[in-house]
């Protein structure tokens, strides 16, 4: 690929991504074979990853393109997920319905279908009526059926990366974040957060504002990165949503969270209201507020689970993010709400 324009993508083995876009030249039939002429734009909103459009014109008119979106895999994060469950995952996502289609892989990254909408702000999240059809759109992707087992991975996998922080950490830094009682912090949250009757749903355990997409001519909602999504309590799912409204990653300070932004009882009575309803029956009272009790006491799930996973950022990921003062946000957000949402229990007990 040499010089050309698909030079402008940064990744270990040009020739694979070659390979795949010859292929898929083959499979349509309707575009240049010069693989030159093709035009990339760098795409903001993806955190870890680099996302590419490419424009690749047409035989028949130049001025038609056919539009992909190249995604090439950031550095280190293969320590928080597997590639291949995620490429599985995203294939059956894309099956019901949801994301895009996947076009091909290539080393290093992968070429999916581009989908014409915008990425959410964090503004948007705040929207009313946005938000009423993100809660619709979540409701739908938590009955998404994925081969397998229905296993809850949150606290396996929040023991595996307490066990690599632990590993990475220099003694000071493990003091410093607590992790010697950090095990025990999870055992606890286990025991009380969990309980028969909850409602266990495919999870996309990330869902922040760059990863949901809006067509503003249709208003159709995209889920997009299925990276962490796996099996877990639908509450998990949506105390993560209400966390991430405390962040804005695309600020001259990324890193920095303002949980004054974190919604209040009413903004998360609603979007309950509205993710229970878009079955299409009218919530019982007590159905949204159990849910509502629980997404709250679940938000400490949601500290712990990213606080360990900015430490274990911090040594392995190389983009300029504030990792450490991230993860001490969110250790020091629950340390600060536990004695509220688990009043039983000291915030001093495991300390």
């Amino acid at each position: 690929m040499g010089v050309g324009v698909l030079g402008l993508i940064p990744i270990s083995s040009p020739d694979s991504l070659k390979k795949v876009l010859q292929t898929l030249s083959g499979k349509w039939g309707d575009v240049v074979e010069d693989l030159e002429s093709l035009q990339v734009r760098p795409m903001k909103g993806a955190m870890t990853n680099e996302v590419f459009m490419v424009n690749w014109p047409t035989k028949e008119n130049t001025f038609h393109h056919r539009k992909l979106l190249v995604r090439v895999y950031g550095q280190g994060v293969d320590l928080f997920f597997d590639r291949k469950d995620e490429i599985r995952t995203f294939e059956v996502v894309s099956r019901y319905g949801h994301g895009p289609r996947l076009l091909g892989r290539f080393a290093g990254g992968r070429i999916e279908e581009f989908i014409n909408a915008r990425t959410l702000s964090a503004k948007d999240l705040r929207d009313p009526e946005v938000s009423a059809l993100v809660a619709a759109k979540l409701r739908e992707f938590h009955g998404i059926n994925i081969p397998g087992e229905r296993n809850v991975l949150l606290w396996d996998s929040m023991r595996n990366w307490l066990g690599q922080a632990k590993s990475l950490c220099t003694p000071e830094d493990a003091a410093e974040f607590g992790l010697d009682n950090m095990e025990a912090e999870i055992d606890l949250l286990e025991h009380e957060l969990q309980y028969k009757q909850e409602e266990i749903g495919f999870c996309h355990n990330d869902l922040q504002y760059g990863n949901i997409m809006i067509d503003e001519n249709t208003n159709a909602i995209t889920i997009i990165d299925y990276e962490y999504a796996s099996y877990n309590p639908v509450a998990y799912d949506i105390a993560n949503h209400f966390c991430e409204m405390a962040a804005n990653y695309h600020s001259d300070t990324p890193h920095v969270l303002d949980y004054t932004l974190y919604p209040g009882e009413e903004e998360r009575r609603r979007f309950i209201h509205n993710y229970l309803s878009s079955s299409g029956e009218e919530p019982k009272e007590e159905d949204i507020k159990q849910l509502l009790d629980d997404a709250e006491k679940y938000t400490l799930a949601s500290h712990l689970f990213w606080g360990l996973w900015g430490i274990i950022s911090g040594y392995v990921n190389k983009i300029e993010f504030d990792y450490a003062e991230y993860s001490r946000q969110r250790f020091k957000q629950y340390w600060l709400r536990k004695p509220e949402l688990l009043p039983s229990f000291s915030s001093q007990m495991f300390e």
